[in-house]
């Protein structure tokens, strides 16, 4: 950031320390998104998490990010929530049987809180494959108007090392950001705060983080992408954690665990 010279002089020495932490703050677009058509989020604004049905944004809320199946809200910055390492629950007969991750017996790994079959990355050739269908999601994003994708689970071999590694994560998440790029989308990185450092690598360009106030992770986050840093916080502990730490810096919203549409009986939605 570049600030006029009088504006400087007339500044105080701690000011222009306290400026320069907050400009640094600001990371700049990788070189992935610098390309034409892809507008990356304003760091800081007021966020809603609405993957779990789509409702009118609260007012005064800048961004936020609605599953592909839904439309982005008019004159709002959208990002678009696809499930790219897991299966939808009850939706493993979408695909094809080859790419459900099974254990010795041959049996389907699921993530039993949720319920969701876990797709088998191990091999660049179903890599590829799962991309495809993924993509395709990606492609109504694009056509619906979303400016952003969030493709969910890049954490999952983190929960499942006895059958997935982080390469294998990493190879099916970069297919993913080249192919969102290709269609003037940004990529979000979505958990997964030890892969972080390598985003330049794998092509993402800003974060949407569940619980990193809870669990001390925001750091991990901020070194990579500055203050573009979407964070939900599903607990009151979490959330002020959150704010406390990182409420002047990073957009921060508080929602139920199954982010019910407003009007639910479980609706929680609360900011800094």
């Amino acid at each position: 950031m570049s600030f006029n010279r009088m504006v400087r002089k007339s500044m105080t020495a701690a000011a222009v320390l306290s400026a320069t932490a907050s400009a640094c703050l600001l990371a700049p677009a990788t070189a992935s998104a610098a390309q034409s058509g892809i507008t990356l989020p304003t760091p800081h604004v007021n966020f809603d998490y609405q993957i779990g049905g789509a409702y009118t944004p609260p007012s005064g809320v800048k961004a936020v990010s609605r599953d592909y199946t839904a439309d982005p809200a008019p004159g709002l910055y959208n990002i678009c929530y696809v499930n790219a390492f897991q299966t939808q629950p009850k939706k493993e007969g979408d695909w094809d049987s080859d790419l459900l991750l099974k254990d010795g017996n041959g049996d389907v790994v699921y993530d039993g809180k949720w319920g969701e079959a876990i797709l088998d990355i191990r091999t660049p050739a179903k890599q590829k494959r799962i991309a495809a269908k993924v993509n395709g999601w990606i492609d109504t994003c694009a056509a619906k108007g979303f400016q952003a994708v969030e493709p969910d689970n890049y954490d999952t071999y983190d929960r499942y090392k006895k059958f997935l590694n982080k390469d294998q994560a990493k190879g099916l998440i970069t297919l993913l950001s080249q192919h969102a790029h290709a269609k003037g989308l940004a990529v979000a990185q979505k958990n997964s705060p030890d892969l972080a450092a390598d985003h330049k690598a794998t092509g993402l360009d800003f974060a949407v983080a569940e619980e990193c106030g809870r669990y001390d992770e925001c750091e991990k986050y901020t070194k990579a992408f500055g203050s573009r840093v979407f964070v939900i916080e599903y607990t009151d502990k979490g959330m002020s954690k959150a704010c406390s730490a990182w409420g002047d810096q990073l957009s921060i919203v508080q929602r139920d665990e199954d982010v019910t549409p407003k009007g639910d009986s479980e609706y929680v939605r609360k900011t800094c």
